[in-house]
């Protein structure tokens, strides 16, 4: 399935999109609340509607992963789309699952979320980790200046990073040595969250 202007670093499975990056950003923008008043909205969502996103909101949220910044632009951070509904995504929850000694918890990893972006990451470079929270974060502000939300997602990187890494690493067609940095699900909001707070005069220092 081919993708427009970004196609090396995105592949698509189980999601229907041809539309070009532009005419999405020009279609949402006026949906889009500025940067610091995402930042201050933002929270973890973890309940969503059954409303599915639209093509062109995904693809302002890969366009804004694309967009973040990565070490000498190297720019090695592969994004992998799915539906909520992706049989694989079942069997990392699965592995999940088995890993953490647990049965049947209230909700799957990504809390039946409509889409799951997956953020893969070349091995052995130093700062893919760091490139991929990067992007991740981008991500989330894109969401929540759509209106939509999401929940960064780590809790599978033992099930993606385990004995079972070469098996998921080619489902989700990561490219060629490359493996699981992070995750995010996005979708409508079904529950309410207040953003955290915090206590800046313990966290900062100035010199």
């Amino acid at each position: 399935m081919k993708i427009e202007n970004f196609q090396s670093q995105v592949c698509v499975c189980a999601v229907s999109t041809n539309l070009t990056c532009a005419k999405g950003r020009a279609e949402m923008g006026e949906n889009m609340v500025n940067v610091m008043e995402a930042m201050e909205k933002r929270s973890s969502t973890r309940g969503y509607t059954s409303d599915a996103i639209s093509d062109e909101e995904l693809k302002v949220l890969i366009h804004a992963g694309l967009q973040a910044p990565t070490a000498t632009n190297r720019q090695e951070v592969h994004f992998t789309v799915l539906k909520g509904n992706d049989p694989v995504l079942q069997e990392i929850e699965e592995e999940k699952n088995r890993l953490r000694n647990l049965s049947a918890p209230e909700h799957n990893f990504y809390y039946e979320a409509p889409a799951v972006i997956f953020l893969s990451a070349e091995e052995g470079f130093r700062w893919s980790t760091m490139d991929a929270g990067i992007a991740v974060e981008n991500m989330a502000l894109a969401a929540e200046g759509l209106g939509l939300g999401s929940l960064v997602i780590g809790c599978i990187y033992d099930a993606l990073r385990g004995e079972k890494q070469a098996y998921f690493s080619e489902r989700l067609r990561f490219p060629d040595k490359y493996h699981f940095e992070i995750a995010i699900a996005v979708g409508h909001k079904g529950v309410a969250k207040a953003p955290h707070t915090y206590d800046a005069e313990a966290r900062v220092s100035y010199l």
